[in-house]
């Protein structure tokens, strides 16, 4: 019997050849929001191993709305060059370039990973971060962000809806909107980074309201044939945050106003969470979610072997399996999950006198 997870999937105008997506993975590897060679050998090297889609790493839709300063951005017709030689180099490998649009609100101006994440501040080259309340992710950090004002919102969605337009010049087919992981999004969907009391704060509807404004401007400039997805934080693993449960009632909204996937991650938003880590531990918020919403689901986290996903498919806990430092070990891994599930995979013409034998 065919596995599900070389089975096709189309998501409205695009048919993905298997079930296999390479998750959005910060490189820190940018100059000024600039993809470079890194990128485009990142990226390329997993649209030859088999995954059928893509996804850019978060990029950035204004320079503040970056993690780091190695982050990709979108902020600029500028940045479009180099990002359309990367997609067009995936589209010839026979997979699908997506992105990732993000804005990481007060978890900004940090150094990478392998400078131990830490905060920026402004003579170091960082910069004054925004969030829904004056409230750090740290509660030492000498610099708190600065509670979005009207104005501010409003240069938010402006600068998605930019992005968006960008990335489809660009070339990308299909765009996910973060909103999970703590970033800007996130910061105001939950109650403990949000505590406004106006039409973005207290209640589910004014909490989600920035993300579904978001959504609308991005789907002004993205073409309504191509498939949109959101990535969510499907609890915050903390008492008093997002919750399951509200992550079903949004994803019932958003598939009401034209989302194709929900992208089921979680936690993020506060450094006192508890998060449960093992193999599939985020799985059963893709299998509620696309059962109580009845919209297709990507699942993530901690996937690492073929068997493993397979079975996800088959009991319908989701449609898409995302994989991140599973790739990062293996950039060949269709090629490496198809050959465990003995199903016949396109090699690269380059490549196909090292095909494995069973």
């Amino acid at each position: 019997m065919a596995s599900h997870l070389f089975s096709l999937l189309q998501l409205k105008s695009i048919i993905l050849k298997n079930r296999i997506v390479i998750s959005p993975m910060c490189q820190y590897s940018a100059i000024d929001g600039f993809a470079n060679d890194w990128h485009l050998v990142h990226l390329g090297a997993r649209a030859i191993g088999g995954a059928a889609l893509i996804i850019q790493e978060a990029t950035a839709v204004s320079p503040e709305g970056r993690i780091s300063p190695g982050d990709l951005g979108i902020w600029s017709d500028g940045h479009v060059e180099k990002l359309r030689q990367i997609t067009s180099f995936i589209l010839q490998e026979n997979a699908f370039p997506g992105i990732q649009l993000a804005h990481a609100g007060r978890k900004g101006s940090i150094t990478p990973p392998w400078q131990g994440n830490m905060k920026l501040s402004p003579e170091q080259g960082g910069w004054h971060t925004v969030a829904p309340s004056a409230i750090p992710y740290h509660a030492n950090e000498p610099l708190p962000p600065v509670a979005l004002d009207g104005e501010g919102i409003k240069k938010v969605i402006g600068d998605f809806r930019a992005a968006a337009g960008r990335a489809h010049d660009a070339g990308y087919k299909v765009l996910e909107i973060h909103a999970a992981h703590g970033y800007l999004l996130h910061q105001f969907l939950s109650p403990l980074t949000n505590r406004r009391t106006d039409n973005y704060g207290g209640s589910f509807e004014n909490r989600a309201r920035l993300l579904l404004q978001v959504l609308e401007a991005v789907q002004q400039e993205w073409p309504s044939n191509l498939p949109l997805f959101v990535r969510i934080s499907g609890t915050d693993w903390a008492e008093g945050g997002w919750n399951v449960e509200e992550s079903v009632a949004l994803a019932k909204i958003l598939k009401q106003k034209g989302v194709d996937v929900i992208d089921c991650s979680s936690g993020g938003v506060v450094s006192h969470q508890k998060i449960p880590v093992a193999p599939n531990y985020q799985v059963p918020i893709a299998g509620r979610i696309k059962m109580e919403a009845g919209i297709h689901t990507g699942a993530v986290g901690l996937i690492t072997e073929a068997a493993q996903a397979e079975e996800i498919l088959q009991k319908g806990q989701a449609d898409l399996v995302f994989f991140a430092r599973e790739s990062l070990r293996d950039p060949n891994l269709g090629l490496s999950l198809a050959h465990e599930l003995h199903e016949k995979a396109h090699w690269p013409r380059q490549y196909e006198r090292a095909q494995l034998e069973d």
